[in-house]
């Protein structure tokens, strides 16, 4: 397994953390769905990348979230949860014929089934970490349930935009 992060990735993850703390940060649906576009950069990184690596980059993305948002390592600990359990979820979802060595998360390459299972379900497990995190207790348990569900919703549907509009459809052709 190749693990290396080249130029393209570095750019994506200075552009959804620049992203997150100028735009994101004052674009919240009724003081209760929060979009977090940050962990887009988690979820378009290679499919084959070393899982150190994944969660070392899950750590780096979730902490500088957190200094500028003085959460304390709320989304340094969400982030951490979701690349871990994101090569589980990738071999849940495995195609038929597996996954090309060149493969990277894409709605045009992977289908639409695939890409919103994959990511609606990181979503989730993220947004609700980041959620029963903050709230430190389970007292108002609809509240932080209706906060985690417009809050994936919401980042969910800003996350396929950015896919359909900046990631290529044209699928590689092979001889």
């Amino acid at each position: 397994m190749k693990s290396s992060i080249g130029l393209n990735n570095i750019l994506q993850f200075l552009l959804f953390v620049a992203l997150q703390i100028l735009l994101m940060d004052n674009l919240v649906l009724y003081s209760t769905g929060f979009c977090y576009i940050y962990v887009a950069f988690l979820l378009f990184l290679p499919i084959n990348i070393n899982r150190l690596l994944l969660l070392f980059l899950g750590f780096l993305v979730g902490f500088t979230v957190d200094i500028f948002y003085d959460t304390m390592g709320i989304h340094a600990a969400a982030s951490v949860l979701m690349a871990f359990l994101r090569p589980l979820l990738l071999n849940l979802l495995t195609p038929r014929d597996g996954y090309d060595i060149s493969d990277s998360v894409n709605i045009h390459k992977m289908g639409k089934g695939w890409f919103l299972a994959y990511t609606f379900t990181l979503l989730l497990i993220h947004h609700a970490a980041v959620f029963f995190l903050e709230r430190i207790s389970f007292d108002d348990v609809l509240q932080t349930l209706l906060k985690i569900v417009l809050s994936v919703l919401f980042t969910g549907v800003v996350i396929i935009i950015l896919q359909l509009l900046f990631f290529s459809p044209k699928r590689t052709s092979r001889a």
